[in-house]
């Protein structure tokens, strides 16, 4: 992509932004403010924007049609189904379908609170766990990476070089990791730390088909959009929770500082160019990053989009 491109992206984005905020004071306007969230019509204006931003490539349209806000896929309309994201035929079964996660993403690591127990999202409850694995999981993600089954989700892959590694990824995004690798090694050239980090640095682990640990959601290390970043040695350090709840009950009170955290400046490039970083999650994944464009968009983060 040009760098006329890439400005082109940005003005969008900002107009995209300015365009949301008037949506939400208009449709708020004469509504007593009881959340920061919106409301379920205008989250679907927002979801359905950020995608057609966030995959411009993929995503050709988005509009208000028949009653919801959809995007044109692949010659396919997909409808928001609150959250659901399904094409037009599935969407009678709505109730058989669980919701895609489109979770609010910080720009700044989030002040550390000590909680008696883990936020309810991260509970484990076996009713919800039950509930979640009978219901169907939408197709959406899986024609964005046209990877609907292990063997073409295999197809799509390249091998490429990320940080002196080996490593498997979607072809969409090597770009993208190239121009992510060559501004972790400008920084590096100035931050000995980020240096040393380079050098310190396991294999990484990028592509593999399975679901998320605990649940029945296609991993994004599935599409080959994720990667681990992780040192051979970390020391006492945590890095996952679902690890450091083997041994720790009380894994959602780790402080920050006992965790192992990549460079702030690694995180804030890869962040830029459209991925997400799990330390900032509640369930911290702190090695882990997963291309999500739309979730920083969403979120009001600008993204310079390179796909």
């Amino acid at each position: 992509m040009s760098y006329g491109n890439i400005i082109l992206v940005l003005i969008t984005w900002i107009g995209f932004v300015c365009g949301c905020r008037q949506v939400i004071e208009n449709k708020t306007a004469n509504i007593e403010q009881q959340s920061d969230e919106p409301s379920e019509t205008t989250r679907a204006e927002l979801v359905m924007q950020a995608l057609h931003l966030g995959y411009p490539q993929e995503i050709t349209a988005v509009e208000f049609r028949n009653g919801d806000w959809a995007v044109l896929m692949h010659d396919i309309w997909y409808y928001y189904c609150n959250g659901r994201l399904l094409s037009e035929d599935m969407r009678e079964e709505i109730a058989n379908y669980r919701a895609q996660i489109f979770y609010r993403y910080t720009e700044e690591l989030p002040p550390f609170v000590k909680r008696p127990v883990p936020e309810p999202r991260t509970r484990n409850n076996n009713n919800n766990a039950q509930q979640r694995v009978s219901l169907k999981r939408s197709p959406f993600m899986d024609d964005l990476w046209q990877s609907r089954d292990r063997n073409e989700a295999y197809d799509n892959l390249r091998s490429v070089r990320f940080l002196g590694r080996s490593i498997r990824v979607h072809y969409k995004i090597v770009n993208i990791l190239a121009v992510v690798e060559e501004r972790i090694l400008e920084a590096a050239e100035e931050d000995h730390s980020i240096k040393t980090w380079i050098n310190s640095l396991a294999p990484p682990e990028s592509w593999s088909w399975r679901n998320i640990a605990a649940t029945e959601s296609r991993s994004f290390h599935s599409y080959g959009v994720a990667i681990d970043l992780r040192p051979r040695s970390i020391g006492r350090l945590q890095t996952y929770w679902l690890w450091t709840s083997q041994h720790r009950s009380d894994w959602f009170n780790v402080p920050y500082e006992e965790r192992y955290h990549p460079p702030e400046t690694v995180i804030k490039i890869f962040e830029t160019y459209g991925f997400t970083w799990g330390g900032k999650w509640q369930r911290f994944d702190t090695m882990h990053f997963e291309y999500r464009p739309e979730v920083l968009i969403l979120s009001g983060m600008p993204v310079i989009n390179l796909m």
